[in-house]
């Protein structure tokens, strides 16, 4: 990992941990886990503003979309005057064709640090004591995968968490269609499948990790549940 992240890792760490120690008095062992929770919520609510734009840019993009495609056609033999045309009528718009990559650009670098917190044994030059913190007697730093009790009672806490992370993939997959075209065939089916992807990556992460997966997927599909209906404005 870049020593970049270092400081960012370790500013995470003790917003955590933090959060784990305020909730301690009230959920007691569960005060980490649910300091993941509380911690990824708060991650994905920042950027909300521009995932409100960008659910107006896409929705402005499909209500466009002939009229764009009108005037390709109208200009095929002159693409770059085809160009032009269609970023005039974006600007005429209020929207480009571009509009709404920041939650993207955003999210990026606060995926990279969130985790490595997960999946480092030490934050700077310490033990990551977050790791040790349990979920129903759980280590937060177990893999299912390499965990001596992957198929025993500590597997249960994993296998509540594939269901989780299965029913979320199941309803981003049935949401796909809304804002994004979707081909049909097999390409159309694999597209379908990529959200159970989740599933697969939590049986090798540590179960802190997949609980920051869990947090931020639910959080997605419901944010695009509710911002690509068609009601929400720029």
């Amino acid at each position: 990992m870049l020593a970049v992240l270092d400081g960012p890792v370790r500013v995470a760490y003790d917003l955590v941990t933090g959060l784990a120690s305020a909730l301690h008095p009230l959920t007691g062992d569960l005060s980490a886990a649910l300091a993941i929770v509380v911690f990824t919520a708060g991650v994905r609510l920042a950027p909300h503003p521009l995932t409100r734009r960008q659910a107006a840019a896409d929705r402005a993009r499909r209500r466009l979309a002939p009229q764009v495609g009108a005037l390709r056609e109208r200009h095929r033999d002159d693409p770059l005057r085809a160009q032009q045309e269609v970023t005039a009528l974006y600007r005429a718009e209020g929207t480009s064709a571009f509009a709404g990559i920041g939650p993207a650009l955003v999210q990026m670098p606060v995926f990279a640090v969130v985790y490595r917190l997960f999946l480092s044994p030490a934050v700077g030059g310490h033990a990551n004591l977050l790791l040790a913190d349990t979920l129903f007697g759980v280590p937060l730093g177990s893999r299912w995968l390499t965990s001596a009790g992957a198929f025993g009672p500590h597997g249960l806490v994993f296998l509540a968490l594939f269901v989780l992370l299965a029913a979320v993939a199941w309803w981003a997959s049935r949401r796909m269609h809304t804002g994004q075209a979707i081909p049909a065939g097999p390409a159309g089916r694999v597209m379908r499948l990529l959200p159970f992807g989740t599933v697969a990556i939590a049986a090798y992460v540590p179960l802190a990790a997949g609980l920051y997966l869990l947090t931020s997927t639910a959080w997605s599909t419901a944010e695009r549940a509710l911002l690509w209906r068609g009601g929400a404005s720029g």
